[in-house]
């Protein structure tokens, strides 16, 4: 796992047993390798009672209290991954390449499979004014978001179960209190630690626009889309080509500003910020724009986190998802989450959170046209227990309550229980 992937959940580990697992170090001449990851899996049961009609809605729509169950790897996938370092012509160099095997059959949000490839990346840079990092690894804006949950070690959402059956991860807070972070081509120069302050600044790989409600670029939407439950039929008429080639020209430009402090009360702030240009047609195009701000804290077992982010043309769940209407016009989107968690005298770590995700209609969007039935808002509060078993096996238990509304206002629920475990490396 990349740097910083391994520090949060090291951290969250730590938070939960006495030592974290630093992986197996492996000798190599001039080189340094680190072999580590996890495995984890969880029996997941999904209980939902509405069958609306809700695009882009994470609560399952099944009626008459229909119960599914599965066997799936959480948020945080099953992960073997292999970095080396290395000290050469005074810099630091390192390199990662990593796969994610799942645990069930069906598709991952991306659309990647059973089996993912998430990072390869190297890196070169000295302390004394930073590093360069070229690859591929988890995005920029939304990364501390995401490794601030503490469904990162759980299930959280589990996301519709489509005809595929389910995905390659559940959705833990995505969706609803954050924007995915993803895993993004990416050229970034961070600078060095400046006695807690760092900041990283960056382009991302261009991202398509993926619309299921109303416009959409040709090549983004499958016919077993994870989000949603509208026909292939439904999605595929209401689809608009943005160009000959159905794929954004531009790359997205990313920043993020940090501070860590340590001691008696530890934590950290940051504010991040990303914007890409959107081509919708030869002469019609769009800047998709998005800022967010979040802060934890921890202190004699107790730990807090806030998050709050706000966009325009970004959309919802993740970046470019229903971001314009039928006519091209930018969506505004927000969204946050509020978590507290304690670790108890024996070590087991219980949390509380709520997050919510907004998206808003244009005042041409009716809600009796075809936009009524496009996703107003994801919500979900989740109840965890977080047990070191050993130094390395953490048994989890998590109850999840996720409500979807279109703009219609009309409501699916799902009530989400998950047990497993998760072991590091």
């Amino acid at each position: 796992m990349n740097k910083n992937i391994k520090l949060a959940v090291a951290g969250a580990v730590l938070a939960l047993s006495a030592t974290a697992d630093a992986g197996i170090i492996i000798p190599a001449g001039d080189w340094t390798l680190d072999v580590n990851g996890n495995v984890n899996a969880f029996y997941i049961n999904n209980r939902s009672k509405d069958s609306n009609t809700i695009r882009g809605g994470l609560a399952n729509a099944e009626s008459n209290n229909s119960t599914s169950s599965s066997i799936n790897t959480g948020l945080l996938p099953s992960w073997l991954g292999v970095t080396g370092k290395s000290r050469q012509n005074d810099l630091d160099v390192e390199f990662t390449v990593s796969l994610q095997p799942g645990a069930s059959q069906a598709k991952s949000l991306g659309g990647g499979g059973g089996s993912e490839f998430r990072q390869a990346y190297l890196s070169f840079g000295d302390k004394s004014w930073g590093s360069i990092k070229i690859g591929k690894d988890l995005g920029v804006f939304g990364s501390d978001a995401i490794l601030s949950d503490m469904t990162l070690l759980g299930v959280g959402s589990q996301g519709i179960v489509g005809a595929a059956g389910g995905t390659t991860t559940t959705l833990g807070r995505i969706g609803a209190g954050y924007m995915y972070a993803d895993f993004n081509g990416q050229i970034n120069y961070t600078t060095p630690n400046m006695s807690g302050f760092q900041a990283t600044v960056g382009i991302d790989q261009p991202m398509n626009t993926n619309n299921l409600g109303n416009r959409a670029s040709a090549a983004s939407v499958a016919a077993d889309s994870v989000l949603g439950t509208a026909s292939a039929a439904a999605i595929t008429a209401e689809s608009v080509s943005v160009n000959s080639s159905g794929t954004q020209r531009s790359p997205a430009f990313v920043g993020k500003a940090s501070y860590a402090w340590a001691g008696d009360v530890s934590g950290k702030i940051w504010a991040e910020a990303k914007s890409q240009k959107v081509d919708y047609s030869a002469s019609m195009d769009e800047r998709a724009n998005v800022w967010g701000i979040g802060a934890n804290a921890n202190v004699a077992g107790f730990g807090l986190t806030g998050y709050y982010y706000d966009g325009k043309g970004a959309g919802t769940t993740a970046f470019l998802i229903d971001g314009v209407d039928a006519q091209g016009k930018r969506r505004d989107s927000d969204g946050g989450y509020i978590q507290a968690t304690y670790v108890l005298p024996t070590k087991t770590k219980v949390g509380i959170s709520w997050g919510v995700s907004k998206l808003d209609r244009n005042s041409g969007e009716s809600r009796t046209n075809s936009a009524s039935q496009l996703v107003r808002e994801n919500e979900m509060t989740t109840f965890g227990v977080y047990h070191p078993l050993t130094k390395s096996v953490n048994l989890v238990g998590e109850y999840s309550r996720v409500k979807s509304e279109n703009q219609a206002k009309d409501n699916n629920d799902s009530d989400i229980l998950s047990l497993g475990g998760i072991l590091f490396f």
